[in-house]
């Protein structure tokens, strides 16, 4: 297992979506110094404006665009054949896509953690605390892996278009439902939810005022179990579908 994953991560060497993860962070922060003058409060504008659109944009679309990218990489180099003749478990080949691109994901988040801490330095108001920024950048992580699975399926199934189109309805349905009581229905809320009580940003990107109920930490802990029960389903059940696939 280990030797695929390594196999699978020099796959991403020079390529767009390796780049991806390393400059999303920077262009998230480089948005948050600009849209700062807009924000209502001017204290901890960072956290409100960065980890609003961090699981609002980057993550869904950002692991749908490299889970696109890796299938059509696997695609135009034999989709596969080569591979499937030789004594290798399937199951966990598509484990080892999985692994790989949440080891990415976190590397950006990591990134993202450092910077806002860093910037902490030169403005003392852009973040509250270093573990506020720890917590919830790690949150959203979590909250995040259930993308990989689904976004592999439906780039490996349906293509690129199709896996986006998929990735930017489950955003617009995530922004809907992310304030509601029902907010657990669908992924792509559960990063924006979260960050309600950790950050205290409401999912349209608007500062909470105390006494708020989406304030209320309770959500935390069921969230990221949810996320972490949904991730491992998920990936079980789209590995025993690639497991199961011809190959064309």
């Amino acid at each position: 297992m280990l030797n695929m994953i390594q196999s699978e991560r020099l796959k991403y060497k020079r390529t767009f979506a390796k780049k991806l993860v390393y400059i999303a962070p920077l262009f998230f922060v480089l948005y948050a110094i600009i849209t700062m003058p807009t924000i209502q409060s001017k204290y901890n504008y960072f956290e409100y404006t960065v980890f609003n659109w961090w699981p609002l944009l980057f993550l869904p679309l950002g692991t749908a665009l490299i889970a696109s990218l890796a299938a059509m990489r696997e695609k135009k180099s034999g989709n596969y054949r080569a591979l499937r003749c030789h004594d290798i478990s399937i199951p966990r080949m598509w484990f080892s896509k999985i692994i790989v691109i949440a080891y990415y994901t976190l590397l950006s988040s990591i990134e993202l953690m450092i910077l806002l801490i860093l910037l902490k330095l030169f403005l003392p108001n852009s973040i509250s605390s270093a573990a506020v920024v720890v917590m919830a950048s790690l949150t959203i992580w979590i909250t995040s892996l259930a993308y990989i699975p689904i976004g592999l399926f439906f780039a490996d199934r349906f293509g690129t278009v199709i896996s986006i189109i998929v990735s930017l309805i489950g955003i617009v349905l995530g922004v809907v439902m992310a304030p509601e009581s029902y907010w657990m229905f669908i992924p792509w809320s559960w990063g924006m939810r979260l960050m309600s009580p950790i950050v205290g940003v409401h999912p349209n990107g608007v500062p909470l005022k105390e006494g708020n109920p989406l304030l209320d930490p309770s959500v935390i802990p069921i969230g990221i179990l949810a996320s972490i029960v949904i991730f491992v389903l998920l990936s079980l059940v789209t590995a025993f579908w690639f497991s199961r696939k011809e190959v064309n």
